[in-house]
């Protein structure tokens, strides 16, 4: 299987089970990352306002059966549609529940989400990633840099639209960016050259598709390690 360090750096800090939303287990979605060479993935099952403690007593208790080498794991939540007003309560109390990682769902255009999340995620302090940020503003990044948020490139359909435009204002305001898979299945979870094309796609250089794909995630997961 190899070492981490031999395996192309693939980091994805967005995926999903069937605690969910998604259609299996967190150990199937470990194997598949595992099998397509992933350095890294992070679940980060929903949660809105509902106890946090049930869904991340499940994950912890997956992840220690999970005993294979050379990938690393996480666990954690997505804050989902909760009201913009609670984000850092919920973050707060998902860290002390046993998240390692807290991302949250953002004003993506393909779904209604309260107005304002993107707002509070960003100015809390609470947040790793703010996930499909759709409609990004100048303010929110500058925001974000501010904060330590870094902001994710989807994968996912619909939800990737807005890439080309989150990748704009990154870049104005020098903001970190990663490129995610949202997968609800191991079938869409993306290899490292899909997220390459993806972060190209969204229209950055070659040395910020390099950053956004392999430095940034790196920075990230040794800050989730340190705490």
């Amino acid at each position: 299987m190899g070492t981490e360090s031999a395996r192309p750096p693939r980091y994805d800090f967005h995926a999903h089970t069937y605690l969910t939303d998604g259609t299996t287990s967190a150990t199937d979605m470990w194997y598949a990352a595992d099998a397509l060479g992933h350095r890294l993935l992070a679940i980060t099952d929903h949660v809105g306002t509902e106890d946090p403690v049930p869904l991340l007593r499940h994950l912890s208790q997956e992840r220690a059966g999970w005993e294979q080498e050379g990938m690393a794991t996480l666990i954690g939540v997505e804050i989902t549609k909760a009201p913009p007003h609670r984000i850092a309560e919920i973050a707060r109390a998902a860290r002390k529940a046993g998240a390692e990682i807290v991302i949250v769902h953002g004003e993506t255009i393909a779904e209604i989400v309260p107005p304002g999340t993107n707002r509070a995620a960003l100015a809390s302090g609470e947040v790793d990633v703010l996930a499909h940020p759709g409609l990004l503003t100048v303010e929110d990044a500058e925001l974000a840099r501010a904060n330590g948020t870094i902001l994710e490139l989807s994968a996912r359909k619909a939800h990737c639209i807005t890439n080309g435009r989150v990748a704009r204002v990154a870049i104005e305001v020098g903001l970190e960016l990663v490129v995610d898979s949202d997968a609800h299945g191991p079938d869409q979870l993306v290899s490292h050259a899909v997220a390459q094309k993806i972060a190209l796609g969204a229209g950055l250089d070659e040395a910020r598709v390099r950053k956004a794909i392999e430095t940034t995630p790196e920075q990230l997961l040794a800050r989730i390690r340190s705490r």
